[in-house]
């Protein structure tokens, strides 16, 4: 663990006390430090969630943005938990995990049933909803628009470097349509990214209790990200983090290689393509 103490939630509250003090004064950090009677630099380490603020110095910075009692009383609830190490949200909170997966410096996954949410194409995961039928289409074309949005920090220049590690399950579990599968198994193809199929022949072995994200960062500790459709859980506790590692080693060593993986997906996609222009064929 490095010297940075902080946690996604903790950057998550401090950018919103940040965003406060934006929206509703006319203050720079200099100049509400000066009111407050703090050091520049204090603003600048709440904000960015390195420090612990005081109940006394959040009612202060809080005060001084003008926000109601009512406000300050719900931040200061929030933020009691900001710098615990194992953190659970309600799976609808989407903005502390988008947070911490943008910052990240290296992205390690592993998906047993579905497609990792970064390499979905938009027809599969709108299909994915839709079969799970727990939103209102309205929530759903929201929860599509965010996941795709997600996806932008694999085209940025300085992107993470990524290795996802699926389960053969997910890429043979139909999702939507033969064309939503097809075109779902070649965008696998086309990335920088590493995929690495754990095989079906690997057994239980491969078979983990949960889906996991590793979030790496070159100036602050490792997170452990995990969810499922009661909960998104955050780990950030040197254990946890260590045993999430020991699990990624372990499918390491089961997993197909780069190119082995590459191969099962373009014979997927290809079978998938062939079924379909069959079925083409035999209704013409």
């Amino acid at each position: 663990m490095n010297g940075d103490p902080s946690t996604p939630y903790s950057r998550d509250l401090g950018d919103e006390l940040r965003q406060v003090r934006e929206r509703f004064t006319t203050f720079r950090g200099r100049k509400i430090a000066r009111m407050l009677g703090w050091d520049p630099g204090k603003v600048s380490n709440i904000e960015n969630g390195k420090v612990r603020a005081t109940e006394i110095d959040l009612v202060q910075y809080l005060g001084r943005c003008g926000r109601s009692q009512v406000f300050i009383e719900d931040f200061l609830n929030r933020y009691r938990s900001a710098f615990d190490h194992y953190f659970v949200q309600v799976p609808t909170n989407l903005r502390t995990m988008s947070m911490a997966e943008s910052a990240a410096d290296r992205i390690t996954s592993y998906d047993m049933m579905t497609i990792p949410d970064l390499l979905q194409s938009e027809e599969y995961a709108l299909a994915l909803y839709q079969a799970r039928g727990a939103l209102t289409p309205e929530l759903m074309e929201a929860a599509v628009r965010f996941r795709m949005e997600r996806q932008s920090i694999l085209r940025k220049h300085d992107r993470p470097e990524c290795t996802f590690y699926v389960h053969e399950n997910a890429l043979r579990l139909k999702v939507g349509s033969d064309e939503v599968m097809e075109d779902q198994l070649m965008k696998l193809l086309f990335h920088t990214h590493v995929i690495r199929i754990v095989p079906s022949a690997s057994g239980p072995a491969g078979v983990m209790m949960a889906n996991y994200m590793l979030w790496q960062y070159e100036k602050r500790g490792s997170v452990v990200f995990t969810e499922s459709d009661v909960a998104q859980v955050f780990v950030q506790d040197e254990v946890g983090v260590k045993r999430c590692e020991s699990i990624f080693a372990h499918l390491d060593a089961l997993a197909l290689g780069e190119e082995q993986s590459r191969t099962m997906v373009a014979d997927l996609a290809s079978r998938s393509r062939e079924d379909l222009n069959g079925r083409r064929l035999h209704l013409a």
